[in-house]
């Protein structure tokens, strides 16, 4: 079974509802048949319903049954704005503009995640990452403990000798473009969570990569990783994890034995973290397009699960998202 079956299994097993603000993108209408028919979550379209429904004829797509939710029409804007305004008007917002957020479908959205009217939020097909981070973070929030909201890129590998019977997990490779030593910590703890989460890695080995293993090259940036390294013990002491260390010394176990013996990880790591946005997102494209990897993005550290597509993302993959955002949901 791979590992996108895996997902859909279990997210077919409790069924979350999950909102998808680009309710009238004809992607995202596809994908709501989809994920209905299979069972993997309850879809909830936003939009003006015209609009919403147009798409789905002109694209020949049954959404019977799928509900579909117009902000400006909305029975629950004025409860939400009110909500709205409670939480952000130390911030300086206003009734009135709290009123006309709510309006925003990703505004929403993000409100119907933090009343508890949704269980998670899928967009990005048309939105930016930025378009919906922000009112994520302004509302939502991260998780108690955490303070820096991340990205995982789950890896799925031909080669089933890699991490865990090929899935490994990558970060930061999307969010942060260059995390301090303590937001490089909270990385590391937020990818094994995800990897235990979603890709029933019950052991994660977390690898915190650089140039260097164990000291054997001096520079300011491993310096960084050492002190990543030393954080991450200190927050989650049970927590599997080991650094500084380079990428071959984090997965083959011959070389991990010479350079970093005794390790509990070297060798043996499912979860990489790179020390910056470069390194990670070179690192997952480099092994989706030279490895052949599958790969598949999600967002940790929210205090609940809202994840972002590709604006070019084609209808499976929203399908998958969702699954994966349902699975976190849980």
């Amino acid at each position: 079974m791979s590992m996108v079956d895996d997902i859909k299994k279990k997210a077919q097993s409790k069924l979350m509802t999950i909102v998808l603000p680009e309710g009238d993108e004809p992607r995202t209408v596809q994908a709501a048949k989809i994920i209905k028919d299979e069972g993997l979550a309850k879809p909830v379209l936003l939009g003006n319903k015209e609009a919403v429904l147009n798409q789905a004829k002109e694209t020949g797509t049954d959404i019977t049954g799928i509900e579909i939710i117009d902000p400006l029409t909305s029975n629950k804007a004025k409860e939400y704005a009110g909500q709205l305004y409670e939480l952000r008007k130390a911030k300086g917002v206003t009734e009135e503009d709290a009123a006309k957020l709510v309006q925003d479908v990703m505004y929403y959205g993000i409100m119907m995640v933090k009343t508890g009217d949704a269980d998670g939020l899928v967009s990005g097909a048309v939105h930016t990452t930025g378009d919906m981070l922000r009112p994520a973070l302004q509302i939502i929030k991260t998780k108690p403990g955490i303070k820096v909201v991340s990205s995982s890129f789950l890896m799925d590998c031909p080669n089933k000798n890699l991490g865990h019977n090929g899935l490994l997990v990558y970060a930061d490779c999307v969010v942060m473009p260059n995390p301090t030593a303590d937001e490089l910590a909270e990385i590391g703890i937020s990818a094994a969570d995800t990897a235990k989460r979603l890709c029933g890695i019950d052991e994660p080995k977390v690898a915190f990569l650089s140039f260097s293993t164990k000291g054997s090259a001096k520079h300011e940036l491993v310096t960084k990783v050492q002190q990543a390294v030393a954080k991450a013990h200190e927050l989650a002491p049970d927590l599997c994890l080991d650094g500084e260390m380079q990428f071959d010394a984090a997965l083959v176990p011959e070389i991990g034995a010479s350079k970093a013996k005794g390790s509990p990880v070297a060798g043996h790591a499912n979860v990489l973290i790179f020390p910056d946005l470069q390194a990670g997102n070179i690192g997952y494209k480099i092994t989706q397009r030279i490895g052949g990897a599958e790969c598949f993005a999600v967002l940790q550290g929210l205090a609940k699960p809202c994840n972002d597509l590709s604006r070019g993302c084609s209808v499976d993959d929203i399908v998958n998202t969702v699954a994966f955002t349902a699975v976190q949901a849980q």
